[in-house]
């Protein structure tokens, strides 16, 4: 696919500004020297600033969550559903009324046993955030604990992917709290963090923008399957996992390198070669599928309301554009001119539209103005500090000046970006057009845990695209054979690529590092911390 006009020398810079002399002389962190055995010491991919992994969709959070919650259900390898919380479950002739059973002895960090109760609060509280756990919601006749340890649903309809909604994997995964914690709410943050994962959250250690600690907690029990994906034995072998916040680049890597932590979680793509000579160190990718990056409109202000502008966008773009920004040469990435992550099941570019072709600049700048675009401020919100998402606004708002389009790019931190993009305001009040992120890719590989494309409005995820006719499709892949979802997966695509909800940027694998002597970590998304030990 040809470009007309390559990004910028200045959004290059932007982003190496970070890394002057990485290579050479790095600066000394403030952290301890101490190579303590029981603490594990991890640099996150981005600052932690909300807790409640139901309330926000932030994958530092959902990260967070996975150490202090854990689920019914997690996902192997092949992303099919196995039993973690759950012993298992039974399901009636009919199809409509499941018993899920508890494994014993399981209990909560303040040391109550978890029951049925606990999972039947927090999966309603988790249904009305969900887009996968709506659907569920809406099958849904009753649901109610038979027994302490026995979760009964009774259906309208049957819901065969049942289970795999439990088990869906990171974004918005089913956590399951406290029924005190579970009945807050679904637009109002939890801030008390009580949960029966592998590790306790140490509220009075939590500084936001500095430090995060965790401390193991000794009665989980953990299953006897190797860990896989999110399923299987998450085994504790650290006493505790010290989260520390750097946000520059250099400083991170000096850390590594002197073993003063012992893992960063995503290494910036124009470090990865220092990082591949530095004695000691691993670099390494996690999954397969990587993850994706996405450019996100605000469906309910002007300009983008507008199809016809939102269309005029994505016929410009050139995902190369966006991957070298935040990749480099360094990083493995792809384009992909899908709504789904390429390499998925049932996942073709056949639907594509204008993304497959080359942007013609002068036919888009045309379009923007047959669309009736009158000169209106388009703000993107856009992460100053978050080196895999920040480069793609400004690639983004130096595309739409190309295109004739009044640009206000505003920088702040990703906590700040979390929270704005929230916001149904007008510009004037603290609104938005734009903002940029990424997801892992298991967590849209299929209809309806896609949020992105989802046209649930304003119910739905940030940017509140609605699109009745996106959520009949998906409905009816619900009752579709597998045999025939390469069709429906196909149709969803043409009616997302008509309606741009997001323009998907690419598909990229984020490298991460660690000292050498740190062994046994579980290849994924997220950096968990579970069967890590050092040797």
């Amino acid at each position: 696919m040809a470009r007309t006009k390559a990004p910028s020398a200045g959004l290059m810079i932007n982003r190496r500004t970070l890394l002057a002399g990485a290579g050479a002389a790095l600066a000394s962190p403030a952290i301890s020297q101490s190579a303590d055995n029981r603490v594990l010491r991890f640099i996150p991919q981005a600052n932690l600033t909300l807790l409640d992994p139901i309330f926000t969709t932030a994958g530092i959070t959902t990260e967070h969550a996975y150490y202090v919650f854990d689920t019914l259900y997690g996902v192997d390898g092949d992303l099919k559903a196995q039993p973690q919380m759950a012993e298992g479950h039974t399901v009636s002739e009919d199809g409509r009324t499941w018993l899920i059973r508890l494994r014993p002895g399981l209990k909560f960090h303040n040391n109550e046993p978890v029951r049925a109760q606990d999972c039947v609060a927090s999966l309603a509280r988790w249904s009305k955030r969900d887009t996968f756990g709506q659907m569920l919601a809406d099958a849904t006749e009753s649901m109610d604990a038979a027994d302490d340890r026995t979760i009964r649903i009774r259906l309208k309809r049957p819901f065969p992917p049942l289970i795999d909604a439990l088990a869906k994997p990171m974004t918005s995964a089913a956590f399951i709290m406290p029924e005190s914690l579970a009945r807050t709410d679904a637009n109002t943050q939890v801030t008390e963090m009580v949960g029966s994962g592998p590790y306790r959250f140490l509220k009075d250690e939590f500084v936001s923008g500095s430090r995060v600690a965790y401390a193991r907690f000794d009665a989980y029990q953990p299953r006897s399957e190797a860990p896989v994906g999110t399923s299987g034995g998450k085994r504790a072998f650290f006493e505790r996992v010290e989260w520390h916040i750097i946000t520059d680049a250099g400083t991170a890597a000096a850390a590594l390198r002197n073993n003063e932590v012992d893992w960063w979680e995503y290494v910036l793509p124009d470090l990865v070669p220092v990082m591949k000579r530095a004695s000691g160190v691993t670099v390494s990718t996690g999954d397969p599928l990587g993850s994706v990056a996405v450019l996100r409109f605000n469906n309910l202000l002007p300009p983008f309301d507008n199809k016809a502008l939102r269309q005029a966008v994505l016929s410009a773009v050139d995902q190369r554009d966006y991957m070298r920004a935040i990749n480099g040469d360094n990083v493995e990435w792809r384009t992909c001119a899908a709504m789904f992550p390429c390499s998925a099941p049932h996942v073709t570019e056949a639907s594509s539209g204008p993304l497959k072709d080359p942007p013609n600049l002068e036919r888009a700048r045309a379009a923007v103005k047959a669309a009736g675009y009158k000169g209106e401020r388009v703000v993107i919100v856009n992460p100053g500090d978050f080196p895999s998402i920040g480069p793609l606004g400004e690639v983004t708002a130096d595309l739409l000046k190309r295109l004739g389009m009044n640009v206000d790019l505003q920088t702040m931190d990703w906590g700040t970006v979390v929270q704005r993009r929230a916001s149904k305001k007008a510009l004037e009040e603290g609104g938005w057009n734009i903002f940029h992120t990424t997801s892992p890719s298991v967590s849209v590989v299929n209809p309806a845990t896609n949020f992105f494309i989802r046209g649930q409005g304003q119910g739905g995820w940030f940017g509140w695209y609605e699109d009745p006719s996106m959520e009949q499709l998906t409905s009816k892949w619900l009752q579709t054979p597998i045999a025939e979802h390469d069709q429906i997966f196909a149709a969803i695509q043409r009616q997302a690529f008509d309606g741009v909800p997001i323009i998907p940027l690419g598909q990229f694998k984020p490298p991460t590092a660690y000292r050498s002597n740190i062994t046994g970590h579980v290849r994924g998304v997220y950096s968990f911390p579970w069967n890590v030990r050092r040797v």
